[in-house]
């Protein structure tokens, strides 16, 4: 029996009253600021976890707490049998969010993907140069060489056509980098000569609505009502930007916030002991590593860089920063648990005397002074950046070499880092989509080393030439062996000294339920909430 619409509308406004009591807000403790909100721009987990975890979509995204792809704004796809076209299925009806600066006229379609990639491909797009850095990811990924054309085949289908085969093609469709925009606010932006506003005012599809950013304070979102999986059950959500780790865990205990991101391993235990919290971990796809950069004098010498791994006690650095048993010491740039990891190679033991003999054989004089950057709070992959600084400082005093510590705000220190100002800088990295090319084009190839996101600035063609290869193999075998090779060079050249591999903890009060913990150490509070 139908109801009579006044009964319908009091019954639906019952509902929804109901329904709104009972989404009770969630606050995040998060460990710094974002870069901006525009995800195209910027590489870090912690942009990607306040923009394109929480307000924006791509064609794939990962199943959540794996590295599994699964449909997204595309509902499905094919691929060609030469691997070199993929043709995308776009979901119908989606909408765009809709705020005091932003309202749609039309749901999401082929235009706003287009529009999304060919502004970092195309260098006669009107957005092209909007960008005074580029477009990082997009470019150290080598998509501009990659995407020979994307079409608009009608409103809800979208032809990609590759120069080559690209393994992880579909995983790296998943990332941050590949967020799709409105194209209709990015006019409404263009004509009003406000381009800025997309960095600052975002408009997505994603499961929360941005409201406002209060600097290196607070980020604040409202659930999206009209998300297509379904409006998120905390309502609003809130990043609590708090750096010091002790901060976070006392905002936790005091129900400040119900989430506190990457707690210190040695806090583990404390938390677990706790009968209103609780803690998850994981061993994540992520690497904490020194890089050395190749560029400046006497780090230049290959010897130099041998004798700085050979003067530090990588496995005291690991358990005195993480804990016996909540990380590895690292020999290859990413974990054992991706393709292609070389277990033939091996970390040198601490070799003082070695050490001074290289450095003198280079001509180092005694009491040269290197600069290392570290960031000023701790993060999943160095929970104390301070002290793992003087550790080193130590350890190479014990060789002759001083070290001028740099401690600085995050955001700043990779500003810095990126344009190669420092001698060392103590950096992380933790995997985009569970691929070893993840760890190796971005952060180690000839075209990272030119826009900055390879610290080392190291390009080597032998290096280049094996990971570009690895990538047009979709045969397993073969790509690990690729892959191996070029760990091989790697090792040889130390450009990194890879430190450790942590395993990541999120603290939580009781009552909070619905969080994944995610191997590719990103965020995403779509489906949490505070019972």
């Amino acid at each position: 029996m139908k109801m009579r619409p006044l009964r319908a509308a009091v019954a639906a406004t019952a509902l929804m009253a109901a329904f709104a009591a009972s989404a009770k807000p969630l606050v995040v403790c998060t460990e710094a600021s974002p870069e901006g909100f525009d995800p195209v721009l910027y590489t870090t987990a912690v942009t990607s976890d306040a923009a394109a975890e929480t307000l924006f979509n791509r064609l794939v995204d990962f199943k959540p707490g794996t590295a599994q792809i699964q449909p997204a704004l595309a509902e499905s796809w094919e691929i060609s049998a030469d691997g070199l076209q993929y043709t995308f299925h776009l979901r119908q009806g989606v909408p765009f969010h809709s705020t005091d600066y932003f309202t749609p006229t039309r749901a999401f379609n082929a235009d706003d993907v287009i529009w999304s990639f060919q502004r970092q491909l195309d260098p006669n797009h009107p957005w092209h140069t909007q960008s005074a850095t580029g477009y990082p990811y997009f470019e150290s990924m080598g998509f501009q060489n990659l995407l020979k054309r994307v079409e608009k085949v009608d409103d809800l289908t979208v032809t990609f056509t590759l120069t080559r085969p690209e393994a992880p093609f579909l995983l790296d469709l998943g990332m941050a980098f590949t967020s799709i925009h409105s194209a209709e606010y990015a006019d409404q932006l263009l004509k009003a000569g406000n381009m800025g506003d997309l960095n600052s005012k975002p408009i997505g599809t994603g499961p929360f609505v941005f409201q406002r950013y209060n600097k290196d304070a607070q980020i604040r979102y409202r659930a999206n009502p009209d998300y297509f999986r379904g409006k998120p059950p905390a309502d609003p959500l809130v990043f609590a930007i708090t750096p010091d780790n002790n901060t976070r865990l006392q905002k936790l205990r005091a129900n400040e916030c119900q989430v506190a991101l990457y707690p210190k391993p040695d806090d583990v235990p404390a938390i677990q002991a706790d009968p209103n919290l609780t803690v998850a971990g994981i061993a994540a796809m992520s690497t904490g590593y020194i890089a050395l950069n190749t560029q400046h004098p006497y780090l230049s010498d290959v010897r130099v860089r041998q004798a700085i791994e050979l003067a530090l006690d990588k496995q005291a650095y690991v358990d005195t920063l993480y804990g016996k048993g909540n990380a590895i010491a690292a020999v290859n740039p990413y974990p054992p648990t991706l393709l292609g990891y070389n277990d033939t190679l091996k970390s040198p033991p601490q070799d003082l005397a070695k050490a001074r003999a290289l450095l003198k054989q280079a001509g180092v004089p005694e009491g040269t002074t290197l600069t290392l950057y570290t960031r000023n709070a701790g993060g999943p992959t160095n929970p104390n950046p301070q002290l793992g600084a003087q550790m080193v400082q130590s350890d190479l005093a014990k060789v002759g070499l001083k070290v001028d510590i740099r401690v600085m705000e995050w955001a700043e220190m990779l500003k810095r880092a990126k344009k190669g100002e420092h001698d060392m800088v103590s950096a992380g990295w933790s995997g985009d989509n569970g691929d070893p090319d993840n760890f190796l084009t971005p952060l180690l190839s000839c075209e990272a080393a030119k826009n900055g996101e390879n610290y080392s600035r190291w390009c080597n063609p032998q290096f280049q030439a094996l990971i570009d290869q690895a990538r047009t193999k979709t045969d397993t075998a073969e790509r690990a062996a690729l892959y191996a090779k070029a760990l091989q060079v790697l090792h040889d050249n130390v450009v990194w000294v890879d430190q450790a591999h942590p395993k990541m903890f999120t603290a939580m009060r009781n009552n909070v339920d619905g969080y994944h913990l995610n191997p590719l150490s990103t965020n995403n509070f779509a489906t949490t909430q505070v019972k």
